[in-house]
This record gives C-alpha cells, sequence and structure tokens, in this order.
C-alpha cells in the first residue's frame, strides 16, 4: 500500500447536533468531549493523519468557537512544510450571504481551495463518528476500481435504514442506487435482515468533484446526501468500499471488527464511551499502532487518595477521596469527594461530586459543582423537572447548573479564574 501523497481532505464539521442537547448547547457535536482526553472530532482527524493525509479542511458552523480552539491548540501542524495542515475554515459566503446550505454546498462554497491546491483526489469525511479507517485503503480500493467516486459503506438492520444514506451494489461492488434515510429497503445481497449503509465518508476524482460542484450552482442542489450522490448514480462510476475490509494494526482479537458508531444521540453518545472500558473492551483507546490523538493535558497525574474503583477511567488532575466509582468516566480535574457514588456516569471537566452524592446513569457536564448527598439518576421522573433525559434514560446536567460553593474556586484552574467574567460568560471558550 503506497502514501497518495495528492490528497486533499474537506472534513464536515459543522454539525449543529441538535439531538445531543443540552451537550450542545455552547459547542457543536464535533466539539463534545469524548472520554477522558478526546473530543470526537479527533477520531476523524486521527484517521486522516495516521493515513498520511496531512492536507486538511475542517468546515465549521454551529457554536464553532470551543472546535477553533480545540484545533489551534491540539493539531498545530509544522510551518516548514507548505502541504501540511489542518485548517478550520467558517462559511466564507462568496457566492452570497447564506451559510452552508448541507455538505455539498460547503464544500462547493470553498471550490477555490481545490482549484488552488490541484489534488488528484479529493475526500469528503465526516466528523461525527468513532471509528479507526486507514483511508489509504480506501483510497486504493476507488483506484482499482477505476471508480469516480467511492461511499464508505456498512451493514445497518433494516430497521435502522431510515437514519443512513441506503445504497445498492451489483456483484462488482458498484452502486446502482442511493437513497437517503428511506422508510423501507430491501435487504444487501446475502442476508435478510441489514442493508448497506453509507457512513459519510466519500472519495472523489477531483476532476469529477470540480465538475458536479460548478453544476450544483445552477440546480440548487446542497447535500451529497440527498441530491448529488444520487444524481451520480447514472452518469458516472460510484463503488460501495467495504468498511469490514479494512484492517488496523494493533487491533486485539476481543476488539469489535470494523467498530464504527454514530454519536448522535444521548444514548449512543453514552453507550460508546463504556464500549471503551475494561481489559477486553470493544474499541480500545490505547493502540499504540494506530493512535487516537488528543488534547496535551496540562493538569497534574490523577490523585486516588483511597476508595472503591471498578472498571472506570480517570482524568488527569482528578481527585478521588474516598469515594466509589463503578463505570466511571471522568475527564480532567474532576473531584470526587468523600462517600460519593458514581454509577455508570461521565463526569466533564473541573466538576465536583459533593460529599455523600450519588449519581447514576448520567453525564454532567464540565463546571458542575453537585452539591452533598445530592441524588441524580434514581426518581426520573424528578430528574426531568430539572434535567434533559433521554430515551434511554440517561440523565444529563447541563455545563455549570449547580454553581461552585464557597470552597468551589479552587477547583478551577487559575487561568480561567480572574476578572469578572462568569462561568456561564467562558462556556462557548472552555467548551
Amino acid at each position: 500500500m503506497r502514501a497518495h501523497k495528492n490528497v486533499l481532505a474537506f472534513v464536515m464539521a459543522g454539525g449543529e447536533g441538535s439531538r445531543l442537547h443540552p451537550l450542545t448547547a455552547d459547542r457543536c457535536k464535533p466539539a463534545v468531549p469524548f472520554n477522558g482526553k478526546h473530543r470526537i472530532v479527533d477520531f476523524v482527524l486521527s484517521n486522516l493523519v495516521n493515513s498520511e493525509i496531512y492536507s486538511v479542511y475542517l468546515l465549521v458552523q454551529y457554536k464553532s468557537q470551543s472546535l477553533i480552539e480545540h484545533v489551534r491548540q491540539s493539531w498545530t501542524m509544522t510551518r516548514f512544510i507548505p502541504q501540511h495542515f489542518i485548517t478550520v475554515v467558517p462559511p466564507q459566503m462568496r457566492h452570497g450571504r447564506e451559510w452552508f446550505q448541507g455538505t455539498a454546498d460547503a464544500v462547493a462554497q470553498n471550490i477555490h481551495l481545490i482549484e488552488s491546491f490541484r489534488p488528484d483526489i479529493v475526500a469528503v469525511f465526516g466528523a461525527d463518528h468513532i471509528y479507526r479507517m486507514d483511508v489509504r485503503q480506501m483510497i486504493d480500493f476507488h483506484v482499482r476500481s477505476d471508480a469516480q467516486a467511492s461511499v464508505a459503506t456498512l451493514p445497518v438492520r433494516l430497521d435502522q435504514c431510515d437514519q443512513f444514506g441506503i445504497v445498492e451494489v451489483d456483484d462488482r461492488h458498484r452502486i446502482v442506487e442511493f437513497k437517503e434515510k428511506p422508510r423501507a429497503t430491501r435487504p444487501m445481497p446475502g442476508s435478510r435482515t441489514h442493508a448497506l449503509a453509507s457512513m459519510g465518508n466519500y472519495i472523489f476524482n477531483a476532476d469529477v468533484l470540480l465538475k458536479v460542484l460548478r453544476r450544483m450552482r445552477d440546480s440548487g442542489d446542497s447535500d451529497f446526501g440527498k441530491h448529488i450522490l444520487p444524481s451520480m448514480v447514472n452518469t458516472h462510476k460510484l463503488v460501495a468500499y467495504d468498511f469490514d475490509t479494512n484492517i488496523i494494526p494493533g487491533t486485539e482479537p476481543y476488539e469489535e471488527q470494523g467498530y464504527w458508531r454514530d454519536v448522535g444521540t444521548i444514548d449512543a453518545y453514552y453507550e460508546a464511551h463504556f464500549d471503551t472500558l475494561g481489559a477486553a473492551p470493544k474499541f480500545r483507546l490505547t493502540n499504540r499502532q494506530w493512535p487516537i490523538y488528543a488534547s496535551s493535558e496540562p493538569a497534574e497525574s490523577a490523585q486516588i487518595e483511597n476508595g472503591i474503583i471498578n472498571r472506570s477511567v480517570v482524568g488527569s488532575g482528578s481527585v478521588i477521596d474516598g469515594a466509589s466509582l463503578d463505570h466511571a468516566m471522568l475527564r480532567r480535574s474532576v473531584h470526587v469527594e468523600r462517600s460519593a457514588r458514581l454509577e455508570h456516569c461521565i463526569v466533564m471537566e473541573r466538576s465536583r461530586i459533593g460529599r455523600g452524592a450519588q449519581v447514576r446513569r448520567a453525564i454532567i457536564d464540565q463546571d458542575n459543582d453537585v452539591p452533598p448527598m445530592e441524588r441524580i439518576g434514581f426518581d426520573l421522573e424528578q430528574d426531568r423537572k430539572r434535567f434533559h433525559v433521554s430515551e434511554g434514560g440517561i440523565v444529563v446536567v447541563p455545563a455549570g447548573y449547580f454553581p461552585p460553593r464557597a470552597h468551589g474556586s479552587s477547583f478551577i484552574p487559575r487561568e480561567f479564574d480572574s476578572g469578572a467574567e462568569t462561568v456561564h460568560q467562558r462556556q462557548e471558550a472552555l467548551a
């Protein structure tokens, strides 16, 4: 497998993430934290960099400030190699005063970037999923197939088809039909229960993509899945790349092969976290041969005074003082006080769980000081009066809902604790 040097990548990072509310109240979906140190966007960027694709434009739109700050701090590329960059691109409004109207429109509004870079291949990838993928293998398949566009695909249950773009293929992997989120569809060849779904990751020959984007300005089409790819089925050679054939070095036998999760809902986001826990997880984040890069952490190492901890992640700068953690995932600078209990919880940055508090099946967003003896996740009817509760019964406490107690300034880093700003005023920058 060779490195494809003349590849330009666009990452669609403008998602509003309304189904992830309130986690997306002050940040866009790709900027939502994941696991102990990561953001959702880190997965697609890591896959591209590990695949030796270093020329990346990140197209942003909604509530993008925290994502911009994260990329600036964590994804800097050397200035001595001009074609090595990860650059954030907001709507430029070069052809009008409209924001991005869809995925294809986002690329079309930045067509000048393709024209100036002059790539052979353009990769258009989503920023909303948890997975590992060697993109070079998909490009090799695209070239061998003499395709003009390729779509990464994987099987999904028939009752989930209305959530994905569904493709039908012939025996040579050529796409003969592309439907965006159909209510019903035929099963894929060789199965009665599954259909072939698009992952939202595409490879295009650059010359073909440029022609399509220029034509779409007059047609009013705006989205790859809804408009562009279905219209190309009869005029271009489109092929389906089987994601299950993608081989990642360092994958352990106990991991779920072809692991991929769309974390677009609270329940899916919550469940994907716990796929990473344990000695034999479904998806192991510590693969040294294919790392998922994360932000550098300025905080000190975690400190555990004492307590009972079972299958949990404790982020840097956190303190566990005589508490009980069972399937808990703590990001950085979280303080869990004596006799508190966390069960199947996600707790984000700079939060404190007070003495004797009990929290289960919940997501505590950043900058929360949960009071002593508080109970969350035990009475969902009462919880709904204060918080968002997902269909699966996951309680989500918004960022800054519980204000700091008298001692509270100690657990907010000093660099963020000056002046007259409140936690709410600086959530956009800290999210």
